[in-house]
């Protein structure tokens, strides 16, 4: 992982609004889309971003692929923004 493609996923709003979704807990991406207007290609699209930063992973299971939150990520990229404070 790193920073800019950290930065470049959350740059978008729509990007931040399905990982303030996926903090409540794991979610398809038809479950993902049902929050927005939007079509399915984007929301692949903007899952595609995400999951390149490893801001999220996915899990298959049957049918469907689960989408989840990597608090890691978050984490880190948390601890370099205190650090960038001074906290």
């Amino acid at each position: 992982m790193g920073f800019a493609e950290t930065f470049k996923a959350l740059s978008d709003p729509a990007r931040r609004e399905i990982l303030l979704l996926l903090r409540a807990g794991r979610l398809s991406a038809g479950e993902i889309s049902s929050h927005f207007e939007m079509t399915g290609a984007t929301i692949s699209y903007h899952l595609s971003i995400l999951k390149k930063a490893d801001l999220v992973f996915e899990t298959r299971e049957k049918n469907y692929i689960y989408y989840e939150l990597n608090t890691s990520v978050v984490e880190e990229v948390m601890l370099w923004l205190s650090q960038l404070k001074g906290a």
